[in-house]
């Protein structure tokens, strides 16, 4: 067996692959593999995956799948599998650092402190407590937000149109209705045809405040030209991204020329414990289907 590791894993990880045949990270031997583990930078195309005849399984470290095309690849007889609970802890502590940064006014403070300004009586912080969160999507990563959410004694609220039941959110039937009333609204949902640009100036007239927006799903989930607006308007009062539509975005992108935003080079699961874990994760698939392969 060959399994090529075409992204940033960590360093330990071709080590324990190698119980199971030879491991390389050389992509030129794409055509002889037959595990292909990938991250976010490599986009597993019908031509990429029409380049790798020997290909038998794909495994994303990570949740999101939108880089690879799963139905062609399970067309050609290819397993496609993630890792869906190894970044859920990294993720969502990235996303309560953005929430608390926003009313601490962190980076201001720190700004101001570098450049000389003591901005004691020009910014007031406010508190996350009993102030209510908005979760798009209730999955593992929004779970975990929704559990440090409610330690800060925050109101946690969530839509997902495929969920029944919480126990970690009081769910809400309509988007709209979801978003109404919040604070502070985080997204977590896959990038599909349903959900790019949902988050848009549409979703945002139901708010009957000024709510602080955080992403770390995928930067295609929000109406980018809407966002600008939205800031400018007063509307949302910051945006924090982790993602965007292309690692790093390109330079025309409208959000990278706003002042109310707080970017972070998306490294919502580049945590050393969480690559240690994908790591692991990947083992036991490769493990489980090691019979296939």
């Amino acid at each position: 067996m060959l399994i090529l590791i075409s992204d940033a894993f960590d360093a330990s990880l071709a080590g324990k692959l190698s119980a199971f045949g030879e491991v390389t990270d050389d992509k030129s031997k794409l055509s002889e593999a037959n595990v292909v583990l990938v991250r976010s930078k490599t986009k597993c195309t019908k031509e990429y995956i029409d380049s790798a005849p020997n290909l038998k399984l794909i495994i994303r470290g990570g949740v999101g799948i939108d880089n690879i095309d799963k139905e062609y690849a399970e067309s050609k007889g290819i397993v496609v599998r993630n890792t869906p609970k190894a970044s859920s802890v990294a993720v969502a502590e990235l996303a309560m650092a953005l929430m608390i940064a926003s009313p601490a006014h962190l980076i201001d403070y720190h700004n101001g402190m570098k450049e000389g300004k003591w901005l004691k009586k020009e910014l007031k912080r406010t508190e996350l407590y009993g102030k209510t969160l908005c979760l798009i999507g209730i999955g593992h990563i929004a779970q975990e937000v929704a559990t440090r959410a409610a330690a800060f004694g925050m109101k946690v609220v969530a839509y997902d149109k495929f969920v029944k039941s919480s126990d970690k959110a009081q769910l809400i039937e309509k988007l709209e209705d979801a978003v109404a009333d919040a604070d502070y609204i985080s997204i977590h949902t896959p990038l599909t045809p349903e959900t790019k640009g949902m988050v848009n100036a549409a979703l945002i007239s139901n708010c009957k405040k000024t709510p602080v927006i955080i992403n770390t799903c995928r930067g295609l989930v929000v109406d980018a030209d809407d966002m600008v607006k939205l800031l400018d308007e007063g509307k949302v009062a910051l945006y924090c991204a982790d993602v965007y539509p292309n690692d790093p975005p390109t330079p025309d992108y409208p959000i990278l020329k706003c002042d109310k935003v707080i970017l972070t080079p998306h490294v919502g699961a580049n945590t050393t414990e969480n690559l240690l874990r994908i790591g692991d994760e990947a083992f036991g698939i490769i493990d489980e289907l090691k019979g296939d392969l």
